[in-house]
């Protein structure tokens, strides 16, 4: 479990915002039905720990960037939440959502405030309804979970933020190990509510250090918080001729190992990268890449499929897809641009893969990219094939690199079907007009950034191309009232082949 000693509540405010600018927003406990004993407990707390309550709100500023803070304090009756410390927090995240604050919450808690039942559970609702509405206003919302996060703060504010951060070694779970010994007469398998372990499941984002917290929130907020009305009118370069080589360069060039994917697209391209890490509803997929991200100082979510963890035993899943869909919640909550890069051999073909609906979640990609209200451009980097690497094309504006490509199955599939043999793959891949000079002539694609010489070679010179027509293009699209923008996306695809 945590190595660290637990930080207070104040103690973690001091070390994540700036020096001084701390205050608090707390007001006198709203009174609740007491116990005697309970009396005594609360009175014991308050001498304890030098709170009147499990909770402590308030706003600062982190990086020079005003923010408004809810941190629980777990010497606090154990960080328990009854209905004065969710009055308290409610009344906190109100405010924050009214004065257009960003928003940290750093939960540490047992749970529910057990002296207080049932109505102190409920009140787990009135703290979701608060975020959401927090969230609904376009407001970031960034969760930190300690040691220990369990029971109904967690299953409430504790995961509902845009981007979550667990302490290392903090035991995060629903049910407490104690609870559960109690209840089962056996212990509760080790390891599996360890922030680490989530992590590897892709249900929290990041594990870090209480001191790693304020760097990380300011680069986050950075993207979060860009700019994206009346930013300088962009006119994308016109586009240059390319010449016309046979589409088997472009399939061959395009599976080098050395060729740059979006790893590298966003170490030498990008700026601000947060990485992200699963759907935060326990998948994670090696080939799925989600980010923020700023490109020449246009902020976007980021996500795309990652040449480098795909292989021939891990290809994409059904849960990759599923955390594609997470990236364009983020973006749609958070009113950012969505990028969305293809590069894939195609999905994976498993009993996993049917089983877990791959079909479904690629039609439900397809249905949310289309309808999305925020911009949106796509990126054809690499190998396009299959309805995995459609379910992320439909955009505003549709990039391609040279020598990318798109088709509904590699060419020595198309070949094996219609010649019973792989051998004429070539002549199939020029026939479907799969390279980007034919996607580009047919409307799929809107620019091709040229590959001279090809991407493997001058790795750095492409990605930065690459990131320059990108800040064009999200510029471009931010610049379209949203009814226009959609119909025009809504039009392209009711028109193409006619």
């Amino acid at each position: 479990m945590a190595t660290q000693t637990r930080r207070t509540a104040l103690e973690l405010v001091d070390l994540v915002l700036d020096d001084g600018t701390f205050s608090r927003w707390d007001v006198e406990p709203v009174p609740v039905p007491l116990t005697e004993e309970y009396a005594e407990e609360l009175r014991a707390a308050r001498e304890r720990t030098g709170l009147d309550e499990s909770v402590v709100t308030g706003e600062g500023l982190l990086r020079g960037r005003r923010v408004a803070v809810v941190v629980c304090e777990f010497g606090f009756l154990g960080g328990s939440i009854g209905v004065a410390a969710a009055e308290r927090l409610v009344l906190a995240i109100e405010r924050a959502t009214r004065e257009r604050l960003p928003l940290l919450a750093a939960p540490v808690s047992g749970g529910t405030r057990m002296q207080e039942g049932t109505t102190a559970f409920l009140q787990m609702v009135k703290i979701t309804a608060a975020v959401m509405a927090h969230k609904a206003a376009h407001l970031p919302y960034l969760v930190y979970l300690r040691h220990p996060t369990t029971g109904g703060v967690l299953a409430s504010w504790g995961s509902l933020g845009h981007i979550t951060v667990a302490e290392p070694g903090s035991l995060v779970g629903f049910l407490g190990p104690r609870v559960y010994e109690a209840l089962h007469g056996e212990r509760f398998p080790e390891g599996v509510q360890l922030a680490e372990n989530l992590h590897d499941k892709g249900i929290v984002d990041a594990v870090l250090a209480p001191e790693d917290l304020a760097d990380i929130a300011d680069r986050t907020l950075t993207v979060m918080l860009a700019e994206t009305e009346g930013l300088p009118e962009q006119h994308p370069q016109p586009q240059p001729e390319l010449p016309d080589l046979p589409a088997w360069d472009s399939i061959t060039l395009s599976r080098k190992r050395d060729r740059p994917g979006l790893r590298r697209l966003l170490k030498y391209a990008a700026s601000d990268v947060v990485p992200l890490n699963g759907t935060g509803a326990g998948e994670s997929d090696p080939g799925l890449q989600l980010a923020l991200a700023t490109f020449g100082g246009a902020p976007c979510v980021v996500l795309g499929q990652c040449r480098r963890g795909q292989t021939e035993s891990q290809q994409l899943g059904p849960g990759a897809l599923r955390e594609a869909r997470r990236g364009m919640r983020l973006s749609s909550e958070l009113h950012l641009p969505l990028v969305t890069v293809i590069d894939t051999r195609g999905a994976a073909l498993s009993k996993e893969a049917e089983e877990g609906g791959l079909a479904g979640e690629i039609a439900r990609c397809l249905a949310d990219l289309v309808t999305l209200p925020s911009p949106t451009v796509s990126v054809l980097l690499g190998e396009g094939t299959g309805g995995i690497a459609l379910a992320l094309v439909p955009a505003d504006r549709v990039l391609a690199a040279q020598h990318a490509w798109l088709s509904p199955l590699p060419p020595e599939g198309a070949s094996a079907i219609v010649h019973r043999d792989t051998s004429r793959a070539p002549q199939m891949a020029q026939a479907q007009g799969v390279r980007s000079r034919d996607l580009l002539a047919a409307g799929i694609v809107d620019r091709v950034v040229p590959e001279d010489p090809e991407a493997a070679e001058a790795p750095v010179a492409f990605c930065r191309a690459m990131g320059e027509a990108l800040r064009e293009e999200i510029l471009a699209v931010l610049a379209l009232d949203e009814q226009e923008r959609r119909r025009r996306r809504l039009d392209r695809y009711r028109s193409l082949g006619l």
